[in-house]
């Protein structure tokens, strides 16, 4: 019974999947999907208009533009004939080693945001999905060939953000999709969006609750980041200097902290309790991750002035959808 799967039970990051797969709390509407040149089985239920998804198991999408249709002829003329872009609108912020990033205004690219919530709700069991995408701000992460664009920006997953944000959340939603999971992009988008933060000069944090997969992935990546300036930092250190350094909201490292048995009380106020041989051991482990990893966000190839060209092939496409 899927019911009854104990999400906390899982032993590894292989049997947390398994289990995120398996725990299902709507009926889905639609079995698989087409995307690009993969089959991809979707795993929760997704508002896309009843016209395009009654009586089919299978809905194609552009993985260019995001354009959804309930017949494959549509399709393949979409592809062949009618769709000439071949990335994200919106402002290219990032590139570097195969991986390109893109900046989107829900308010100005309103059709593709609102088709990318669609799409990620496919793979959501714990977010409500918004048409109202204009307070938010999109960040589509793709990959593409080094050697040769011309087989375009192939998207593997995205985050949003409110623009303003009066809990500073500073990511709302949060995705890689399924074909792509397991490479390294959900660390690099929580690395986006700290490094946003810095350049915003803001604290920040994810939009809660998070995911079973998004608590595992973000105490990891607190955890090692506060550790290595424990041992890098000459002198006491407080949690305030900390969460400056690392725009890392207090409560944040405070649970971190508390996760690794290093943090005391002391009359009302958070002692850091510094243990050199277990910060010593905890940092060899995420070094051997370190080593494993791929697809690493790389701060130094972030540029956010990026200006939209006036012959940007998005400008005047057509956003109606085909059945």
């Amino acid at each position: 019974n899927v019911n009854d799967l104990d999400i906390d039970a899982a032993n590894n990051e292989d049997e947390l999947y398994e289990k995120i797969h398996l725990k299902t709390n709507k009926i889905k509407n639609i079995e698989k999907i087409q995307f690009g040149k993969y089959i991809i089985d979707c795993w929760y239920f997704s508002p896309y208009p009843e016209q395009y998804i009654g009586s089919t198991r299978l809905l194609y999408i552009c993985e260019y533009c995001l354009k959804y249709m309930k017949y494959y002829n549509t399709y393949c003329n979409h592809v062949r004939h009618e769709c000439f872009v071949r990335h994200p609108p919106g402002n290219e912020i990032y590139r570097h080693r195969g991986i390109s990033v893109w900046e989107l205004d829900g308010c100005v690219d309103k059709i593709y945001c609102q088709n990318l919530c669609l799409l990620a709700k496919l793979f959501f069991d714990h977010k409500t999905l918004y048409f109202d995408v204009s307070p938010f701000l999109f960040y589509v992460i793709c990959e593409y060939d080094e050697e040769d664009e011309r087989d375009g920006f192939h998207l593997v997953g995205y985050f949003s953000k409110e623009k303003n944000s009066p809990e500073k959340y500073n990511l709302a939603c949060i995705l890689t999709m399924p074909h792509k999971q397991k490479q390294g992009f959900g660390r690099f988008i929580i690395s986006l969006s700290y490094q946003l933060s810095k350049l915003e000069d803001k604290i920040g944090s994810p939009e809660k609750p998070l995911s079973d997969l998004g608590k595992i992935s973000y105490r990891s990546y607190w955890i090692e980041h506060i550790l290595k300036i424990l041992q890098n930092y000459c002198g006491e250190i407080s949690i305030e200097q900390i969460s400056k350094l690392t725009c890392f909201t207090q409560q944040d490292i405070v649970s971190s902290l508390k996760e690794v048995n290093m943090l005391n009380n002391y009359k009302g106020q958070y002692v850091i309790k510094y243990r050199e041989e277990s910060v010593r051991k905890y940092l060899a482990e995420f070094k051997k991750r370190e080593k494993k990893r791929i697809n690493v966000f790389c701060p130094q190839h972030l540029h956010c002035n990026t200006v939209k060209s006036k012959n940007h092939p998005w400008i005047g496409l057509s956003s109606f959808h085909q059945l």
